[in-house]
């Protein structure tokens, strides 16, 4: 942390106190907890402001907290290329909240918010164009969420008979993760040479 990055982080508060809910350093950087209903209004002060000229979104990704009230962070990461700062927002939701989009202001925030809304289901009002951009159209659930299967709901193959590709639900072919100690493989045999038989009598 920074004297100047202090400085900064008392202005910001001072200037915007209606959006900034708490503030504080983790590893030098700046986090800054933002009210859910003025994250555009203030991330356009961060862009235009004299002394913070955050110009560049460098990302926007979501972290599910499953047990918490507040299920979802909504985390945008900024960079100040003219006064060589950083910032990280954070915006806490229920899983039946939305949040405002920022595209009006960055408009590389499209596929940003994108990709966060088809791993995490998490909606941005006011997005032109609000879809999935990761996975299928017809994919069911967001692969990012704490409770999602890591074998997913359904598996995709090209069928020879159809000559197309199907969708069919996740059949696995054995216990998962089921173990007979000998090898990871459920069932398998081992052959045992002559020599260790001889070894063992």
């Amino acid at each position: 942390m920074t004297e100047a990055l202090q400085d900064l982080a008392e202005y910001i508060e001072q200037k915007r106190s209606d959006c900034v809910i708490s503030w504080g350093f983790t590893n030098g950087e700046l986090n800054i907890s933002v009210a859910p209903s003025n994250i555009t209004s203030f991330v356009e002060f961060l862009r235009s402001d004299s002394r913070c000229k955050f110009s560049t979104l460098v990302d926007i990704t979501g972290v599910d907290y499953p047990d918490r009230t507040k299920r979802f962070d909504v985390v945008y990461h900024l960079l100040s290329m003219y006064q060589n700062h950083r910032i990280r927002l954070k915006v806490s939701i229920r899983e039946s909240e939305s949040i405002h989009s920022i595209v009006s202001v960055h408009p590389s925030a499209n596929w940003f918010e994108r990709e966060v809304f088809d791993m995490f289901g998490i909606l941005f009002r006011d997005h032109p164009d609000l879809r999935r951009i990761l996975t299928d159209y017809g994919f069911q659930g967001f692969p990012l969420r704490k409770d999602f299967p890591t074998t997913g709901y359904n598996e995709v193959r090209y069928d020879e008979v159809q000559k197309k590709v199907v969708y069919e639900p996740v059949s696995l072919t054995q216990e998962y993760r089921q173990f007979d100690f000998m090898s990871p493989w459920e069932g398998a045999e081992y052959i045992i040479s002559d020599d260790e038989t001889e070894g063992a009598n």
